[in-house]
């Protein structure tokens, strides 16, 4: 909320912060940033998960372009006007992914975007999760409309962090075009440190799977998305070790999790047995690459690169 006060913008714009079902002192902390910066607004939000909070945050503001960030974000002091240049450059633009800079240098390198050039997002293709990045993620107010708006049972703080992704790619699969600029900037202050690695890897396993597997259970993403996650499986390295395969078992229970709770009967009788051997698969290999089995070692290396 502080950067909010260092934005240097003559157009009319709104910070709407939503409290995600705090009960400590948050909503006194907006109260009295909102006294000392007009601009600021909040709205309660009781559901927890980011996604239910950004499905709030972006139906209580009133701009035609709503732009997410998060609670440890430092907006640029040029990124309303910079934002607003995108959109206005290309009129059929629907999104934009921008800059995400690390705000403390001793932080891990993760959950940030230094690209230095526009890339278009394709429209009805496989997207690899990151693709844009949640803290720096804008839309045109009636494409998340058309969207329905966000996944409510999804994102940080639900056992499905996938928001952001999900979002790009649900509208990219309707057609929507989108872009990375970077251009809108944002410093993100996301504090983790070496010992954070690991807890974070098993939050990005759990939730690229659940994400592959929404998108296997739309018919009009479904072979894009197997034949994708099979593509990204094959180009991951380091077989021999068991935190890869960890990892892909992580991927597998999510995506299985995700599946008995939001899939058909029929989805469920098609994808649960190669979802399951694929889960034994990687608790196997990981157990007997941990006990040294180096005979599973040259198996790993040479038949699943």
């Amino acid at each position: 909320m502080a950067a909010a006060a260092a934005v240097e913008s003559r157009r009319a714009w709104e910070v709407v912060v939503v409290d995600n079902g705090s009960t400590d002192s948050t909503r006194h902390v907006i109260a009295d940033a909102a006294e000392r910066t007009p601009c600021i607004r909040s709205v309660f939000e009781a559901q927890k998960g980011l996604g239910a909070a950004r499905d709030t945050g972006w139906r209580a503001a009133e701009g035609e372009i709503v732009a997410f960030t998060d609670d440890d974000c430092y907006l640029s002091p040029t990124f309303v006007d910079d934002l607003f240049r995108v959109f206005a450059e290309k009129p059929e633009l629907g999104f934009v992914g921008g800059r995400v800079l690390l705000h403390d240098p001793e932080d891990l390198p993760v959950t940030i975007d230094l690209r230095d050039a526009p890339e278009a997002v394709p429209c009805h293709r496989f997207l690899p999760a990151g693709t844009l990045q949640g803290a720096n993620l804008s839309f045109r107010r009636l494409v998340l409309a058309r969207l329905g708006g966000v996944d409510r049972g999804i994102g940080a703080g639900t056992p499905y962090p996938f928001e952001d992704i999900d979002l790009i790619a649900a509208a990219a699969w309707a057609g929507v075009k989108g872009i990375y600029d970077p251009r809108p900037t944002v410093s993100h202050h996301h504090r983790r440190r070496s010992h954070d690695f690991p807890m974070i890897l098993a939050d990005y396993d759990r939730g690229r799977g659940a994400y592959y597997m929404k998108y296997i259970l739309r018919a009009d993403s479904r072979l894009a998305y197997i034949l994708g996650w099979i593509r990204k499986t094959r180009q991951t390295t380091g077989w021999r070790f068991p935190e890869v395969w960890e990892g892909l078992g992580r991927e597998f229970h999510s995506a299985w999790r995700w599946l008995g709770e939001r899939g058909s009967r029929l989805d469920q009788a098609i994808f649960s047995v190669p979802l399951l051997l694929g889960l034994l698969t990687t608790k196997v290999a990981a157990a007997r690459l941990r006990s040294g089995d180096s005979g599973f070692r040259a198996l790993a290396r040479l038949g699943w690169r």
